[in-house]
């Protein structure tokens, strides 16, 4: 009897082993998986040299390290602070990383003047069509470095302007275009005499929805995520930013700032109802004059404004509109 009890115990003393030994292989394999997970996910920020007109241009590309494919995109920046705002790195804010993350090389570009590009002389040198050739020479870096013939372009406010009237002279490069709080027509005729703009705290949340008393309304952006924005843009804009694209801005409302009319590939137009510079009846109006218009889309998200890609109820919204609208064939 104790010699089968204690063979008995002997086989459970193995089993006990044998257990500890196959839960310790399971967590070095699921710390191995997890670990090939985070690696697979991590996303490699690279700035690639370029430059025009002898001045040094900053193009920075985000691309996930998972061994795919990817498809191109460029983000191209408005007309007082540079392509930082897209990558507003709190939680999952960032629109740079979002789109690295769901299978784009994401490119960013700062116009000449702009944040890590190049100073500038003359700060209306840099205008819309200025800022329309700057993008045109990273493109062609982009394309060259894909061995491909087109990809995607996204611009958000000026950057509609100067992206747009790319599209309009290039539309061999153009798959297909996203025009975010586009600057349809003139914002209203102002005499700009200075070529530098003063960049000050006012500049900075002036993107952001207001309360009456004029403070940041933090029920729409998470105070976090203002404050990444707003340290940014001292750090990389610093004081002054060239004032050439505002000049072009600030014309007659009856001026039509974007040649839609001109642009052959699909474009999405996408607005917040709130948006202060941009009324939803002119995107409708540039909507209808798009060439390829079966194969282009009108978005208006209602509550939203001009910053859109950074408020707490809408900025999902709005970044799985454009993603639904680049990932059609």
């Amino acid at each position: 009897m104790r010699k089968s009890m204690g063979a008995y115990c002997i086989g459970q003393m193995i089993s006990v082993k044998q257990a500890v030994f196959l839960l310790g292989l399971s967590v070095c394999l699921l710390f191995s998986l997890c670990l090939s997970t985070a690696q697979a996910a991590e996303i490699l920020r690279e700035t690639v040299p370029l430059e025009r007109n002898e001045v040094p241009l900053h193009l920075e590309r985000y691309v996930e390290q998972d061994g795919k494919t990817k498809q191109p995109i460029l983000f191209v920046h408005g007309v007082t602070f540079s392509s930082h705002e897209f990558d507003v790195d709190y939680k999952d804010y960032s629109l740079a990383r979002y789109f690295a993350k769901h299978g784009f090389e994401v490119w960013l570009l700062d116009i000449a003047g702009f944040g890590k590009s190049g100073s500038v002389k003359d700060g209306f040198m840099p205008n819309s069509d200025y800022a329309a050739e700057d993008i045109a020479v990273a493109v062609r870096c982009i394309l060259e470095r894909n061995q491909i013939a087109s990809m995607d372009i996204l611009g958000w406010s000026w950057g509609t302007v100067t992206s747009g009237r790319f599209a309009a002279k290039h539309p061999e490069m153009v798959r297909r275009l996203v025009l975010y709080a586009p600057i349809v027509a003139g914002l209203g005729a102002q005499d700009v005499k200075e070529p530098f703009h003063k960049n000050t705290w006012g500049s900075a949340v002036s993107d952001f929805q207001r309360k009456v008393d004029g403070s940041i309304d933090f029920d729409i952006v998470e105070k976090p995520v203002a404050s990444t924005y707003i340290d940014n843009a001292w750090h990389y804009d610093r004081d002054k930013s060239p004032n050439g694209g505002r000049r072009d801005l600030l014309v007659s409302k009856s001026i039509r700032l974007i040649p839609t009319e001109n642009i052959k590939a699909p474009v999405l137009i996408i607005s917040g109802s709130k948006d202060p510079y941009v009324s939803a009846d002119l995107c409708e109006e540039a909507y209808k004059t798009l060439p390829n218009q079966k194969d282009s889309q009108l978005v208006i998200v209602n509550g939203a404004a001009h910053a859109m890609l950074m408020e707490r109820p809408y900025y999902r919204i709005f970044r799985e509109q454009i993603l639904k609208f680049l990932e059609k064939k």
